[in-house]
């Protein structure tokens, strides 16, 4: 009994600091909306407040795919161009075969699984650096996608029904006072999902458990390897949705778009509190980081703030988030 008692209050004191970072985190947030509303009065106007959050829905799918690999104490820089890559293959099985629409939403969840899994590979069995292995997986998606493609555009104007995907709205057909577009519900829906496998399965728990301490894992009998490799092909399907989702938004498939969104995600997972060292982290954290990235996006557009600045802002609370993150850890 007494040799638990300083692990419960280490656990308690961690969950507690945890929780103040998400307070801190949300605060911040109310704060950039009063801040905005004061400065453009328009800021919450119904159009745009839907324009936030269709484009945190993209952000926040790839951000919670991204917490999954961070916890294990991992780092993912493909979420980007693996979305891209997906959106391509959907665009490859609707388009140029003509197969139906639910195939290709699994073919763009399996693509995306599978470069997952692959990823997750190289890390666990080849035992290549999280960010050397994402780093050239990144890359090749992004060559796979293009060589695909034929460096072209993939348009889905035949394909019925795709653009409700992200931009449909049964919310609307219910209610049409509240039109939220369906790409908002699917964020939640996978908020949902993916909160639920890290606090109620085995998954889960081992997810936090290679963050914490993967060796004592390992010495306990645990294949590490092979856990591990899950949560990257868990990630990567995410992934898969989120190039539904901004395949839908823009009505077709975009070879050269993705690098880039993999920093707006890891932004938000740290601004939501997760850790970097790994074995800390919500999912109700991360939503929050993706809102805090998306408002403030949108309202710096809406103040006409040059583009350059946007990148000084943004880098700037990305450095914040960071060193918060590293007093955290200190006083844990």
């Amino acid at each position: 009994m007494t040799m638990a008692m300083p692990k419960q209050v280490l656990l308690a004191g961690s969950r507690l600091s945890g929780a103040r970072h998400r307070l801190l985190a949300f605060s911040s947030l109310i704060a950039l909306i009063v801040i905005f509303s004061l400065a453009a009065p328009d800021f919450l106007s119904a159009g745009n407040v839907i324009a936030i959050l269709q484009s945190t829905s993209v952000n926040g799918v790839l951000a919670i795919a991204a917490t999954l690999v961070i916890i294990t104490g991992g780092i993912d820089l493909s979420v980007g161009t693996l979305m891209t890559f997906c959106a391509v293959i959907a665009g490859v099985v609707l388009t140029y075969w003509g197969l139906p629409l639910g195939l290709g939403v699994l073919a763009a969840i399996a693509a995306g699984s599978l470069a997952g899994l692959t990823s997750g590979t190289c890390v666990a069995k080849l035992r290549i650096p999280p960010f050397i292995a994402t780093l050239g997986m990144m890359l090749a998606l992004k060559g796979l996608a293009l060589v695909i493609s034929g460096t072209r555009p993939i348009y889905f104007n035949n394909t019925p029904g795709f653009t409700e995907i992200a931009q449909g709205s049964l919310v609307g057909l219910v209610l049409p006072a509240l039109p939220i577009p369906n790409g908002v519900l699917i964020l939640f829906l996978v908020a949902i999902m993916a909160s639920f496998i890290l606090q109620r399965t085995v998954l889960g728990r081992y997810t936090f458990a290679l963050g914490s301490n993967e060796e004592a894992v390992r010495l306990s009998g645990v294949n590490t390897d092979r856990w591990k490799m899950a949560v990257y092909a868990l990630a990567g399907g995410i992934c898969g949705i989120a190039g539904l989702l901004i395949a839908s938004r823009l009505n077709s498939a975009q070879p050269a778009l993705g690098q880039g969104y993999e920093l707006d995600a890891i932004a938000a997972v740290v601004i939501g509190g997760t850790s970097l060292s790994g074995g800390r982290g919500t999912i109700v954290g991360t939503l929050i980081g993706a809102l805090i990235m998306s408002v403030l996006a949108f309202g710096l557009r809406l103040l006409s703030v040059p583009q350059e600045w946007q990148f000084v802002v943004t880098g700037s609370i990305i450095i914040l988030a960071v060193y918060i993150d590293i007093l955290r850890r200190g006083k844990a």
